[in-house]
């Protein structure tokens, strides 16, 4: 009985001190003069941030140092985050999957032509 409990002491200690998981942020910001000429062009994705906040300052911070102009924040995500595009639309969706956050995306988008971009799980 003794070795049990000893066991199960060592067993609790662990859990004690199991590490907890670190939440990520991501950002999606895109340059909206860019992006009607294509939609790839002018779009920034910052993944891997500790905040919120930093993942949006991250993203369009990046946005600029790559010479646009017109960037706006299209999106911030903890799980996944997706953005999708044609030449005059635009949609993001967010989700638990990558293809829920797609699937979101697309329907935001609101055009036949519009198509993922980019998408990302952190």
């Amino acid at each position: 009985m003794v070795r049990l409990w000893g066991m199960l002491a060592i067993v609790l200690g662990l859990a004690t001190f199991a590490p907890t998981p670190v939440l990520a942020f991501g950002a999606i910001a895109v340059d909206d003069v860019a992006r009607a000429k294509d939609a790839k062009d002018g779009l920034i994705l910052i993944v891997d941030a500790p905040s919120q906040a930093e993942a949006e300052r991250q993203a369009l911070a990046e946005c600029k140092k790559a010479g646009n102009s017109h960037c706006r924040l299209m999106l911030w995500f903890e799980t996944c985050g997706a953005y999708a595009a044609s030449r005059s639309f635009f949609g993001v969706g967010t989700g638990p999957t990558v293809a829920e956050a797609e699937r979101l995306a697309i329907q935001h988008c609101g055009n036949r032509n519009c198509t993922v971009v980019v998408s990302r799980c952190e």
